[in-house]
């Protein structure tokens, strides 16, 4: 029986290097992209995909997007240190009520199907993780080569023309095992490819990384587009 999440661990913890000097006083997840934050596109798109539970991390400037998001319904935890993807989803894994969650960055803009809705419906339960990727050839602001290869039934990778998109759906399990705080999701996927349960289905829209100041103008003209 299928058993698609509805809740969200989102990450908005990190420095944004790349975006410097935007972030030198403001955190990545706030850069706005006509108008509107990163942060809140990124919660818009969950509400819209069916996510009724979402958790934020924070570090750096972490007051500031607490401000951000006083009238949100969504449970900012805070990170006294930073504890990179896999820690942070670690560390918040208690507050969540079942036993698989999506995980999502906040700095991409989409045209094409609702990122959420899209995963939820390739999900199936003999999975640990279900990334979100696309091919090279869709994706701006991001250069080859890709993130990984994936087969014709979806096995995953390193190395190949398929970008991750930075959405995913996984089981909590995979991390709680972990022992060290601070950990990236590689490590994770890692272990998953070896166990053969890493999944990853292929996105049919258009996806811009916003992860340079450059890269702004790239997301804005995609969202003249039909996007999300």
């Amino acid at each position: 029986m299928r058993q698609p999440p509805h809740e969200l661990m989102l990450f908005a913890a990190g420095f944004g290097s790349r975006m410097q000097p935007l972030t030198s006083d403001l955190p990545k997840p706030l850069i706005p992209v006509a108008g509107k934050s990163l942060l809140l596109r990124t919660l818009a798109l969950a509400g819209a995909g069916g996510i009724t539970k979402t958790v934020v991390n924070t570090h750096y400037l972490g007051d500031k997007i607490a401000k951000h998001l006083e009238n949100d319904p969504v449970q900012v935890l805070h990170e006294s240190n930073i504890l990179d993807t896999g820690g942070g989803l670690k560390n918040a894994s208690a507050v969540f009520d079942g036993p698989v969650v999506f995980t999502s960055n906040s700095d991409a803009i989409w045209s094409g199907p609702n990122p959420f809705s899209y995963l939820v419906q390739n999900w199936q339960d003999t999975c640990d993780a279900l990334l979100l990727c696309a091919p090279v050839s869709q994706v701006t602001g991001r250069a080859a080569p890709g993130d990984f290869s994936i087969s014709q039934d979806g096995m995953v990778q390193r190395g190949g023309d398929f970008v991750y998109l930075g959405v995913q759906i996984i089981r909590l399990d995979t991390v709680r095992h972990i022992r060290e705080q601070r950990f990236s999701l590689n490590i994770v996927w890692d272990e998953l490819m070896a166990k053969k349960t890493l999944r990853a289905c292929l996105y049919p829209g258009q996806w811009c990384d916003i992860g340079t100041p450059e890269n702004i103008a790239l997301g804005e003209k995609l969202l003249r587009t039909r996007h999300v």
